[in-house]
């Protein structure tokens, strides 16, 4: 009798995260996330020290994004992707800003990680699309913990309904989360960040020349849409200014993604990984049509 035991599957295909992750609305909330997990003191100091944000930004955001694309439209590699960042993780550990020992892995800590995703979703979407029916809210929180046992967090570490949900995530800001020197830089208009090195020679030296005329607008919009796509409580807990003005502007913003977004081709609204899974799905369902259709 075999005593292995069977990895934890990706949410399934046509649900809600199948639908959201992959679609590029997602990158406008992912600084969101990103500056809400290092706004806890363990997370925080993990990224100060091991991460490579500040030398290779851009790398290190195309890995990020991968490896949240691989938990929902990875199928089999979901689950190398989780072990994978476990034993990234396995060694990473220090002491935190208020003076605790912290490990990367500890389940509550890696568990918050996780966890900041969900809200996110939820509000982003109230300004990039249409709000969620509280059916499609239950069904997302039901998905997003089960990426979180792709990713090895225990079930003691999340809470398991979206009741026990938004009372553990408001102590979490009441008692964990702090503007560290992470969050700080991440929302900074003035931090130096080098230009793409990805893509074609010719787009990457244009880019280098263009860079300090293009850096100062790209600056003042990303930390635009990281403090306005983030939850207004999680925004006042790390003490996040945010203005009438600005969220008018958000709103307007919303506005037209929303309207331009839908109407894009597939090619160029879904990331790659959704794409293929995608396409893979539409295949898979005309040749399931054909066979029907012999058998009659």
């Amino acid at each position: 009798m075999s005593s292995r035991v069977t990895p934890p599957a990706p949410p399934p295909p046509g649900g809600v995260l199948w639908s959201e992750a992959g679609d590029i609305r997602m990158l406008l909330t992912l600084p969101a996330a990103l500056t809400m997990q290092v706004a806890h003191p363990a997370v925080g100091a993990g990224v100060d020290e091991y991460s490579v944000f500040r030398t290779d930004p851009w790398g290190r955001g195309e890995r990020s994004l991968r490896s949240v694309q691989l938990w929902v439209y990875g199928g089999e590699a979901a689950a190398e992707e989780g072990r994978r960042l476990r034993r990234l993780h396995r060694t990473m550990q220090g002491t935190d800003t208020r003076g605790r020992r912290y490990h990367a892995l500890a389940g509550p800590t890696y568990a918050w990680v996780h966890a900041t995703g969900f809200p996110v979703f939820v509000h982003g979407r109230r300004y990039l699309g249409r709000p969620y029916t509280e059916a499609q809210e239950r069904q997302l929180y039901a998905e997003w913990l089960q990426v979180g046992r792709i990713l090895g967090i225990n079930d003691r570490d999340m809470p398991q309904t979206i009741e026990e949900f938004w009372p553990y995530y408001r102590k979490m800001l009441a008692d964990e989360i702090e503007a560290t020197t992470v969050v700080r830089e991440l929302v900074s208009v003035d931090t130096p960040v080098p230009p793409p090195d990805r893509g074609p020679r010719p787009v990457r030296l244009l880019l280098r020349a263009l860079w300090p005329v293009l850096l100062p607008p790209l600056a003042r919009f990303r930390r635009f849409v990281t403090i306005g796509l983030m939850p207004p409580d999680a925004r006042e807990a790390i003490g996040l200014p945010w203005t009438p003005s600005q969220e008018r502007a958000l709103r307007r913003f919303g506005l037209v993604v929303r309207a331009v977004v839908p109407v894009l081709p597939g090619r160029v609204r879904y990331l790659p990984l959704a794409r293929e899974a995608r396409a893979a799905r539409a295949r898979a369902g005309r040749a399931g049509a054909g066979r029907a259709r012999v058998r009659r």
